[in-house]
């Protein structure tokens, strides 16, 4: 396991101990390029969504756009002004899930809990995918590639994560800002450009766009109501802060507020520039090649933040790939956000019980390790089923981040109403009142929302998620109740006391006489049980005779009892033995010695202890059976034991192992994690 463990060191990093949870919180330089990185990616692909949906009635329904994009814009800030309520009510790291949880009930919170672990890993599938399309924009041979790509990508941000939120923020921070840098240095050329009289046109500008269809009357709202649906991809990762808080240094609430008024501006100044450039540009794409005439046959249709910095650096190249490269870093990193939010969410979840325990443990690094685990494998599931195609994986997002939206604003409006019922110092009611108008507005407009999303994409994808929900939901209610079960069962009752057995059966189990047998059998008398016998099987009849002989040899002072096995098994004639003296004495304990060898290498593990490893399981599950291993250490354990090991430091320590040297030495022979 020795060199299991160098690898995890070289990718992880050395261990962190617990009260060095202080120097992993953020400041708001770094806290910024984590949690936001989702709303601030969504600028590359949310200007498209709504373009390609607008291009179904033709080039002139792209007049809608400015409308379309005001809306988003409008939704932004309601939600971001919302959420600043939260953070500040709900500072502990719950988000929705605690909000709903706390106002409208368990059930409403856990539903809320399904729809956002949903949405977080619909964010890693489609930031990942839409990375993969901007960077085959300047680099078309990686199309045919692209799932290859997108599941090495998951694979690596999954990799910093586990490294730790401070370290995963140090490496994202640089590329989050570049691209800021990119973005807002295109829209300031763009507006010398329109100033000075200077030209900005897309190589798209004079294709012409074959609409599927004549559009009029209701059509044509619906349409537009599907636009802003799509483009509402926008204020994905609002909530990842308010999940998020309890990662912020202090003050934790006020710093999250901040950092959430910074990404409301910068989000919103980014998507509303990038959408005037695209419109001034003339940009024309859609949802199928062949609805565009005029792009070359067999070529791929770039993105549109793609022309648009083709179009704004015209000869300029590096520029153009530039623009490429952190479009797709940003975009590969907006996973991040989900890989920060997902894992302390399911932690919560596992504290309460909605989820398996193991997501509630931290890891070396101080990360939720297991949750990062869970998130990567299923974004990488879905990046495989979908062929990481943006098209047909955006049409199954946002529904879960509306629900979670709306519920949430809901929740906080019944948590300022039961705090007015009780504040009586009017300067707080005000600001309470205040909060609950906000929240109000909120609940409404992300209400009206989610209701045009479900319309609007149901049929393209959007009732997977429907029917996902529900089904995640029942899952985690029935974990709870089999916690619940599980709690009740084994409580015991206030005055319950231990009760010993009538009497207990004790059976060591022998192969032969050996040092390990011994002590196996030492131990066992000093026990003093109601009874004691050894146990052999006899699949070979010399060897049998032997044992017997050398047991009678040595007055082993207990009595051996051989079991005949006539198809050579070894576990079945012991089991069926066990529960023969089971049935004889119900109410008594039978206690089963197993010597087992403890070596220093995980190829001996594979040499040894098989048998009893087997006959361990089976004997689990008998009523009244406990089981007792008897160890013997062998020579190559004392190696591992007094072998150098470096610490946190990197100071070699030498000499006789303490007891944690001991615990991570038979922690890496038996593969388990520290």
């Amino acid at each position: 396991m020795q060199i299991g463990n160098s690898l995890k060191r070289l990718f992880v990093g050395r261990a962190i101990k617990s009260d060095q949870l202080g120097e992993t919180l953020l400041p708001k330089y770094l806290a910024l390029p984590i949690f936001a990185s989702d709303a601030l990616s969504s600028n590359a692909y949310a200007t498209q969504e709504i373009l390609l949906v607008l291009s179904l009635g033709g080039a002139m329904f792209y007049g809608y756009t400015g409308l379309v994009a005001g809306l988003v814009i409008f939704t932004f800030f309601i939600v971001v002004a919302s959420y600043r309520q939260n953070v500040h009510a709900y500072p502990s790291g719950g988000g929705d899930y605690e909000v709903v949880s706390t106002n409208l009930g368990q059930k409403a919170g856990v539903f809320v809990a399904a729809a956002l672990l949903i949405d977080y890993v619909m964010t890693v599938a489609v930031s990942i995918a839409s990375a993969v399309a901007n960077l085959a924009s300047a680099f078309p041979a990686l199309h045919q590639h692209r799932t290859v790509v997108a599941v090495l990508t998951v694979i690596f941000i999954a990799s910093m994560n586990l490294r730790g939120v401070r370290e995963s923020g140090m490496a994202f921070a640089i590329p989050t800002y570049g691209f800021m840098l990119g973005v807002y240095a295109m829209i300031i050329i763009g507006i010398v450009k329109t100033v000075t009289g200077g030209s900005i046109e897309a190589e798209s500008a004079h294709w012409t766009v074959r609409p599927e269809g004549s559009f009029a009357g209701f059509a044509v709202a619906y349409l537009i109501a599907r636009a802003f649906s799509s483009g509402t991809t926008a204020l994905t990762g609002i909530e990842a802060i308010s999940n998020g808080v309890p990662a912020f240094r202090k003050p934790k609430s006020k710093n999250a507020a901040t950092t959430l008024l910074l990404l409301g501006t910068i989000a919103t100044t980014m998507f509303g520039g990038l959408t005037w450039l695209a419109v001034r540009s003339q940009i024309h794409i859609t949802e199928r090649n062949a609805d565009l005439v005029g792009l070359p046959a067999g070529r791929e249709q770039k993105t549109v933040i793609a022309q648009v910095a083709n179009a704004i650096f015209q000869d300029f190249h590096f520029g153009f790939l530039y623009m490429a490269a952190v479009t797709a870093i940003i975009l590969a990193l907006a996973a991040n956000t989900a890989f920060n939010g997902f894992p302390v969410l399911g932690s919560v979840l596992a504290r309460d019980g909605y989820m398996p325990k193991q997501l509630h443990n931290r890891g070396d690094r101080l990360a939720f390790s297991n949750g990062i685990f869970v998130l990567a494998g299923l974004a990488i599931a879905l990046l495989i089923i979908y062929q990481a195609d943006v098209s047909k994986l955006i049409q199954l997002y946002i529904l879960g981040v509306f629900v979670s939206f709306t519920l949430s604003q809901l929740g906080m409006i019944r948590h300022w109403t039961r705090l007015l019922t009780t504040e009586t110092d009017a300067k707080a009611r005000r600001r309470m009142v205040r909060s609950r108008v906000i929240n109000a507005i909120g609940f409404v407009s992300t209400g009206l929302v989610l209701i045009v999303v479900l319309l609007t994409k149901f049929t393209h994808g959007a009732y997977l998620v429907v029917i996902a929900m529900p089904i995640l939901y029942a899952g985690m209610r029935g974990i709870r109740g089999h916690y619940d079960k599980v709690a009740r069962e084994i409580e015991a009752e206030p005055d319950e006391r231990a009760t010993l057995p009538s009497r207990v059966h004790a059976i060591v189990l022998v192969s032969r006489v050996h040092k390990a047998t011994l002590r196996a059998v030492a131990y066992a008398r000093a026990s003093r049980p109601s009874s004691l016998e050894a146990v052999t099987v006899a699949i070979d009849d010399d060897a049998a005779h032997a044992l017997i002989e050398d047991w009678s040899r040595r007055d082993m002072q207990i009595p051996l009892r051989v079991l005949a096995s006539p198809y050579r098994e070894i576990t079945r004639p012991i089991i069926d033995y066990v529960r023969s003296v089971r049935r004889e004495s119900p109410r008594d304990l039978v206690a089963v010695y197993i010597p087992q060898y403890v070596v220093g290498h995980w190829w001996e593990q594979i040499l040894h202890n098989q048998s009893a490893i087997r006959l361990r399981a089976r004997l689990l599950y008998s009523p009244n059976v406990t089981i007792v291993s008897v160890p013997w250490q062998l020579s190559s354990l004392e190696h591992m034991l007094h072998r150098p090991e470096v610490d946190s430091a990197g100071s070699v320590r030498r000499g006789h192992p303490d007891a944690a040297t001991e615990e991570r030495a038979v922690a890496k022979m038996l593969g388990v994690d520290e």
